[in-house]
């Protein structure tokens, strides 16, 4: 597949975007179009306690696709030459109750919970036809920017230590992995789990 291009790329925030769009890219069989980026949203087991329907009519309330004037969104979608290509889940931390139960964000650190200034990123997609170009790299690098003009004092990932050879499921490694934070420009902060790391941009530095 060929090399992407950036100038033919635009990521907008998904307020800015359809919802045909979004659906273009979470419309998957695999964990993204299970999921719809609820997992840290529900409170218990995601699979237990919400269902498809549930999760789909969630995303699209968060997402106030086609709203440009919304208050707030819950990511930013990724074009391919005007083709929707893939998504970031980015926002405040406290938007995530489900990450206040988790070992990784915690393990090892003295952070208040209710701090709205700490925004995370939590997931990323790249729709089928699309993957292997390095769209990750870009989506990353954009919540960055998105995130400062938003006010956050502090930006955040867990993302994954991939290793060459050792099988990594997509569904696993919707965090993203710890290159792709790393050329965005966040720095490694905290190593709780052996496949585990936080990675972190401080605005106020």
């Amino acid at each position: 597949m060929n090399a992407l291009d950036e100038a033919s790329v635009r990521i907008v925030p998904a307020n800015q975007a359809s919802w045909e769009d979004v659906e273009a890219v979470f419309d998957t069989k695999d964990y993204a179009g299970r999921c719809r980026c609820q997992r840290f949203k529900v409170v218990g087991w995601i699979w237990r306690d919400s269902t498809y329907d549930e999760r789909v009519a969630m995303s699209q309330a968060q997402t106030a696709c086609g709203d440009p004037n919304a208050a707030s969104t819950s990511g930013l979608v990724a074009y391919i030459d005007d083709e929707p290509a893939g998504w970031v889940a980015v926002e405040p931390r406290i938007a995530y109750p489900k990450l206040r139960t988790l070992r990784v964000p915690w393990s090892g650190r003295d952070e208040d919970k209710d701090d709205a200034g700490v925004w995370v990123v939590t997931c990323l997609i790249v729709r089928k036809g699309f993957r292997g170009r390095g769209l990750t790299y870009l989506l990353a690098r954009a919540t960055i920017d998105y995130a400062r003009e938003r006010g956050a004092r502090v930006l955040e990932a867990y993302p994954m230590i991939t290793q060459p050879g050792k099988e990594i499921t997509w569904g696993e490694l919707h965090v993203g992995a710890r290159q792709v934070f790393e050329e965005a420009g966040f720095a490694q902060v905290h190593h709780p789990t052996p496949r585990r790391v936080i990675m972190r941009v401080d605005f106020e530095a």
